[in-house]
């Protein structure tokens, strides 16, 4: 989870770490109930896991009512205002209250959430704090498809793999909750449906970045036009993960410990995640080969995930290639901002056409009329 210095990795932190940890400590004094100040060993981080929210790794040793204590956790903070975040707002609480909900109802691996803090004074802005889970994480960057442990693996124990993603998107959408249960993830956006709120909140992120980028971006804007005119029959809202890639899972032993990164949790249709995890290995599968890789491509092929996420659920899976539209959209509106962000921090030359911030752009126009 924690990617080192010098690995070419882009600037997503202007955090001083020493400073984290002293306010840390103090923190945990009074959370922890400690006999005296504890001790904390930063394992890791500031990281930008998922070049988004930033992930620090820490390791808390100290005594209460004379006993010795060590506990091992993850510090989850926003990004800081300088450091040129990719999403104009981060609700840590919201990811919190999301993670706390499907750990208790449901069989899913959620880490648990000690405690969320929402006072500013302790090290600027909230934050979390969630138990660490041992395992090995899928590489996002470089993508896993490049090489690394999935890559090395036996096909049976990608089976594993693949069969564990399919088994945590059905717990996720199987868990029964009421409208007062998760009314915290309908987004505020204008629409009769959640899904209508699901696309408008990304346009509202569209807006955002555009106008920080002092550009429009027509190819964007065809996108969201054909998605409109040939909107999905859409099943019933579920709560969704979001972020529903292998990158955001840790796995012992092929099978998955802990499903990680919920800041983009919401009430959709069950396909948003679908068409999410299909298009993002999709995505590095072509990043792969374009460089000479042969790639998984054998790994989450379609047919065989909707066929065993219907076995798993009983749902019928719907117009997955809108679904897997609406998730090249997105990831197109996240790349203009990594991208932007790039050129702001000098790894890259601002480009004479806007458009060319759009990575893996020229896919995009071969699926948008």
């Amino acid at each position: 989870m924690t990617i080192p210095v010098g690995d070419g990795r882009p600037t997503t932190s202007t955090r001083d770490v020493a400073t984290l940890r002293h306010a840390l400590a103090e923190r945990l004094h009074r959370v922890l109930r400690a006999d005296a100040i504890p001790e904390v060993a930063l394992v890791g981080g500031p990281s930008g896991a998922g070049l988004s929210s930033e992930t620090v790794l820490f390791d808390v040793t100290y005594r209460r009512d004379g006993e010795q204590h060590v506990d091992h956790y993850v510090l989850r903070l926003p990004p800081p205002r300088d450091a040129y975040p990719l999403f104009p707002h981060y609700d840590l609480e919201r990811q919190a209250t999301v993670m706390r909900l499907v750990r208790e109802r449901s069989n899913v691996p959620v880490p648990a959430i000690p405690w969320f803090e929402a006072d500013e004074a302790i090290l600027g802005v909230p934050f979390m704090v969630m138990e660490r889970v041992d395992g090995v994480v899928v590489s996002d960057m470089p993508p896993y498809v490049f090489g690394g442990w999935l890559v090395d693996a036996s096909p049976s124990d990608r089976e594993r793999v693949e069969a564990g993603m399919v088994r945590a998107l059905a717990g996720i959408h199987g868990i029964e909750a009421t409208a007062v249960d998760t009314g915290f993830l309908e987004f505020g956006t204008p629409g009769d449906t959640p899904l209508r709120r699901h696309v408008a909140n990304q346009w509202a992120y569209y807006e955002w970045i555009s106008a920080d980028a002092g550009a429009r971006f027509p190819l964007i804007e065809r996108a969201f036009a054909q998605l409109d005119a040939t909107w999905p029959d859409e099943g019933p809202a579920v709560i969704s993960w979001g972020d529903a890639r292998l990158a955001n899972v840790l796995f012992r032993d092929f099978e998955p410990v802990a499903v990680l990164d919920w800041g983009a949790a919401a009430l959709a249709p069950r396909e948003v995640d679908l068409g999410w995890c299909l298009f993002f290995h999709q995505y590095f599968q072509r990043v792969a080969e374009r460089y000479g890789y042969p790639g998984l491509p054998e790994l989450l092929q379609p047919d065989r995930v909707v066929a065993a996420y219907e076995k798993a659920t009983g749902h019928r899976v719907r117009d997955l290639d809108w679904y897997l539209l609406y998730a090249e959209l997105r990831q197109a509106l996240t790349s203009i901002r990594v991208s932007s962000r790039a050129v702001h921090f000098g790894e890259r030359d601002r480009p004479d056409d806007p458009q060319d911030l759009i990575i893996d752009r020229q896919h995009l126009e071969e699926v948008v009329q």
